[in-house]
């Protein structure tokens, strides 16, 4: 019996001295915020010799294992090393998340690929921070232009609007730290309200594609983004100051990081800039000057599984708009229109009189977000911004001091988003947004309102995913749906109502008739239903196919559809018209992109069908109390847009580099068959740069900016009686100014001041031969030539 027993004790330990260990365990390794794949990951499996990294897609596999229960450790350079326990059941399947952060304290090196990508089937340039410290005098538009297929629309050399293959204003969404802006965007003197040298990236997004952010945005998404602070216990910051002599003027900015081990960091910015009167070649550019104070602070919590930030920022301008763009008889406009100088021409000053625009934009956010093992990262963010809009007209009297325009614009923003990565290969973004805001025009200005006040209400809920057939090949579809319902109340000219044929085409809104005015309250809804359908294919690790399709659906905006009066800073009359349906746009893009070393290039062709296109155009001069101005209507049309945009950078020598770019974009109504109005002419940009980083980190560069003739556009001109002479005369709005060349030049070099400082003194020339010349794009061409040389002293201390 002994020996019985002792043999079937020893058959039954057989499965436990002989089991499995030819198991595997494989899958990614991936960034714990954004999914993102991380490469060269090291997994060790503890209490053996095995030890693997993963692949360049972020794969690794790890052999020879049996049904048992393992300790492995996981490493990242830039993560925090972390531990998992993984129980081994035949072959598994295991995604591992790291905390990944970027090192950004004595470098200015940002990785686009750090950022997940607002939309994967479209092509997304992206600026890094040290270009955008280049412009710590500028403007984010200014950053914005330097990139192909975009131009800007300007109000003189201060008020510089983004304006992307074609479109601007209401059609560009910007999202400044999470926030979709809301200042008073629609007018074309309406700058952004956002600081250049508080963003740490800048991503640009040409078309409707990013369908988390809005569906309206026909032209493209602008996305500035803060830095990233690291998980540790570290403070550093960084200075810059930059001195200029066209305005004889100087702008600083400091930003300081505390960051802590447990995740809890800060982040204080600041900037001031002033400057008088800007230069063109031959003569001052009277009542040019600026005068911009800015401060922000962000607060937060970056736990591996949550996370809390607040953010708040103040953005107050001052900016004088050229008076010699403020006349007062028809003949002076048409003197003004056809001299080859100002009407007015002062002696240089830092003082800023009227006209002028004075405002100041209040932004706060608070965000959390939780991520969970079921179903994703689920985040919620509150926002609020207020918005007070000051336009100060050329006045006398009692009113002298006294604005023409007082807009106030607050607005209140709640979203909650999720996102899931369903399985390896499938991620799923959803989510859902309500907005309320109010708009309050003050009525104690003197002057006629432009825009009503009005209550809006924004409801949105979209879904995007994206699923990795193979290594190769990536699809997305999404789709959004965006409800819009205002309540207006507005008082019209009993004329101007009539003379619009609104007394029988919209008879239920009035509300009270008053002498020669009418109180109405129209309350307009739109559905505006937008998506988006694209693919990315990857030929090898250099080349990328980018196709994506686009629908894109904009309620048209309170100016639009309500103004009726002079715009003060914009120094013209504007009509709006009730009638105005959604715009509706189609767009087709195709990008082939290039990523090598030595040469790399990106092509970039698209086709946008618009209809119910909101343009407008100059139609006459109308006389009033205060002189005579331009008549600018807003009229509905179907238009078209096509175009390609090209760049490429080719390193031909040790040490140089050579840049190129080229956009061109055509605007067609097709209502009228004829070109649209303020399309960018096709421009071209080269550079070459020189830069050692073995000598002190120096860089050289020249580049020349060539922008073409603009030889289609409508006629938009029209005659004028001019009383003085008893004539009729034309006035040329039309006609677009010569091509122009430009020259600039730009230099750095980096001093090591201690073990933890760099100093970088940087010189640049912007139209280095003092050409003068006049951009299309610029608002004020008719009465002044664009900026002349100027001399530029940039000194960055990182600490």
């Amino acid at each position: 019996m002994r020996k019985y027993a002792l043999l079937m004790l020893l058959l039954s330990s057989i499965p436990s001295i002989s089991q499995n260990c030819d198991n595997t365990l494989s899958g990614t390794v991936t960034d714990l915020h954004d999914g993102s794949l991380l490469v060269g990951a090291t997994l060790i499996v503890a209490g053996t010799e095995k030890a693997v990294q993963t692949d360049m897609d972020g794969k690794y596999t790890i052999s020879n294992l049996c049904n048992d229960t393992y300790s492995i450790q996981v490493s990242h350079p830039n993560c925090l090393t972390k531990g998992f326990t993984v129980q081994i059941k035949g072959n598994t399947s295991k995604v591992f998340k790291l905390e990944h952060h970027l090192e950004e304290l004595n470098q200015i090196t940002v990785e686009g690929k750090a950022y997940s990508n607002k939309s994967k089937t479209i092509f997304e340039n992206t600026i890094s921070k040290e270009e955008l410290e280049r412009f710590s005098s500028g403007t984010l538009g200014d950053a914005l232009n330097s990139l192909s297929g975009v131009s800007s629309l300007n109000t003189g050399n201060t008020v510089v609007k983004p304006l992307i293959n074609g479109l601007h204003s209401s059609r560009v969404v910007i999202i400044n730290n999470g926030v979709r802006m809301e200042d008073q965007e629609w007018g074309a003197e309406h700058a952004p309200n956002v600081d250049v040298n508080s963003v740490g990236n800048l991503t640009l997004i040409k078309g409707a594609g990013a369908l988390q952010y809005s569906g309206d945005a026909v032209g493209g998404v602008i996305v500035a983004e803060a830095s990233k602070v690291p998980v540790k216990d570290s403070l550093y910051g960084k200075t810059l100051y930059t001195a200029a002599s066209n305005g004889r003027g100087s702008s600083m900015t400091s930003q300081f990081t505390k960051s802590y081990q447990s995740g809890w960091y800060s982040t204080l910015q600041g900037t001031l800039k002033r400057f008088g009167d800007f230069e063109a070649p031959d003569y001052v550019l009277s009542n040019t000057g600026i005068f911009e104070r800015n401060a922000s602070l962000l607060v937060g919590i970056n736990r591996f599984n949550y996370g809390v930030e607040a953010y708040y920022s103040l953005f107050k301008n001052e900016i004088g708009i050229l008076r010699a763009s403020h006349l007062g008889g028809a003949q002076d406009q048409i003197r003004a229109i056809n001299s080859n100088r100002p009407l007015v021409i002062n002696d240089f000053t830092y003082q800023i009189n009227e006209p002028k625009q004075d405002v100041t934009h209040h932004l706060a956010r608070i965000k959390g977000f939780k991520k969970f093992d079921s179903f994703g990262k689920l985040s919620l963010q509150y926002d609020f911004q207020h918005n007070n809009r000051l336009e100060f007209d050329i006045r006398r009297g009692a009113d002298r001091d006294k604005a023409s325009l007082d807009l106030q614009l607050v607005t209140h923003t709640l979203m909650l988003d999720l996102d899931s990565h369903l399985t390896d290969a499938i991620n799923l973004k959803t989510g859902i947004m309500a907005r309320y805001q109010n708009n309050f025009a003050d009525p104690n200005t003197g002057v006629r309102r432009l825009i009503p006040d009005y209550d809006k209400y924004d409801l949105g809920i979209y879904a995007i995913a994206d699923y990795r057939l193979n290594d190769n090949l990536l699809m997305e579809a999404g789709g959004r749906f965006d409800y819009t319902y205002m309540d207006v109340f507005k008082f019209y000219r009993t004329s101007f109502w009539e003379s619009r044929n609104y007394d029988e085409l919209f008879p239920e809104l009035v509300v009270e008739e008053l002498d020669n005015q009418i109180l109405t309250n129209p309350q307009l809804n739109f559905y505006n239903p937008s998506a988006t359908l694209g693919a990315t294919y990857k030929f090898n690790v250099e080349y990328k196919l980018f196709f994506n399709y686009s629908i894109a659906s904009r309620a048209p905006n309170p100016s639009e559809l309500f103004s009726e009066g002079l715009h003060h800073s914009a120094s013209r009359i504007e009509l709006g018209d009730l009638r105005f349906n959604s715009e509706v746009g189609h767009k087709v893009s195709l990008t082939l992109q290039r990523e090598n070393e030595k040469f790399s290039f990106s092509v970039n062709p698209f086709i946008n069908t618009i209809n119910d296109f909101i343009v407008i155009e100059p139609t006459e001069i109308q006389q009033t109390v205060r002189g005579n101005f331009q008549v600018w209507e807003y009229r509905q049309t179907d238009a078209q847009l096509l175009g390609v945009d090209f760049e490429a950078s080719y390193a031909f020598a040790e040490n140089f580099r050579f840049n190129h770019q080229f956009s061109l974009v055509k605007g067609y109504d097709r209502s009228r068959d004829e070109p649209l109005i303020n399309i960018p002419p096709a421009n071209t940009k080269n550079e070459i740069v020189y830069q050692n980083p073995a000598f002190k980190n120096l860089r050289l560069a020249l580049q020349n900016e060539y922008v073409f003739h603009q030889n289609e556009y409508p006629d938009n001109n029209f005659e004028v009686f001019i009383p003085e002479t008893e004539t009729m005369e034309t006035v040329d709005l039309s006609t677009p100014p010569d091509a122009y060349n430009l020259f600039n030049f730009n230099t750095s070099i980096d001093f090591k001041t201690t073990q933890t400082s760099t100093l970088t003194v940087g010189f640049g020339i912007t139209n280095v031969l003092n050409t003068s010349y006049r951009n299309y794009l610029n608002r004020l061409r008719y009465y002044a030539d664009d900026l002349g040389r100027n001399f530029l002293l940039n000194l960055k201390l990182n600490y």
